[in-house]
């Protein structure tokens, strides 16, 4: 979402300040301790696998290990605990977020737009499901509940 706002408001390469605050991300002092305990292990399994390129970041972050492991599964689990993460941070409701994810199944099923297609179909070809739409709003739910 940052980067379509970003696209709209410069018309050349510079990028001062200005357009910064005015596109729509959460400012560092949005994010309490709480948040950060929160984001920081799924950022750091997410961006440090399989190479040690990365190893003063995950340093950074307080983490002495290796590389974490490449695992699909618990990649997708992670990336949908994010999203739900900061929907929930921006203020959406469930409806909001299943919207969305998927306007068809929010609204009707021959509503004319889609957020993301390729995925969906993809996904709906390999999972059966529009996994992801069912991940992030499993995620969402349990974030609720707590």
């Amino acid at each position: 979402m940052a980067d379509f706002a970003a696209r709209q408001k410069v018309g050349g390469t510079n990028l001062s300040f200005y357009f910064i605050k005015q596109f729509p991300i959460l400012s560092p002092s949005a994010f309490t301790p709480a948040d950060l305990a929160f984001l920081t292990p799924r950022v750091l399994e997410l961006t440090y696998t399989t190479s040690h390129a990365m190893r003063p970041w995950a340093e950074d972050l307080g983490h002495s290990g290796p590389p974490f492991a490449w695992d699909e599964v618990r990649r997708a689990d992670l990336r949908a605990e994010l999203d739900a993460f900061f929907a929930r941070k921006y203020g959406l409701t469930r409806d909001e977020l299943r919207y969305v994810l998927d306007p068809a199944d929010a609204k009707v099923t021959d509503y004319p737009s889609e957020t993301f297609r390729v995925l969906k179909n993809k996904e709906i070809s390999r999972y059966g499901k529009y996994r992801t739409k069912h991940l992030v709003l499993a995620a969402f739910d349990r974030m609720a509940r707590v």
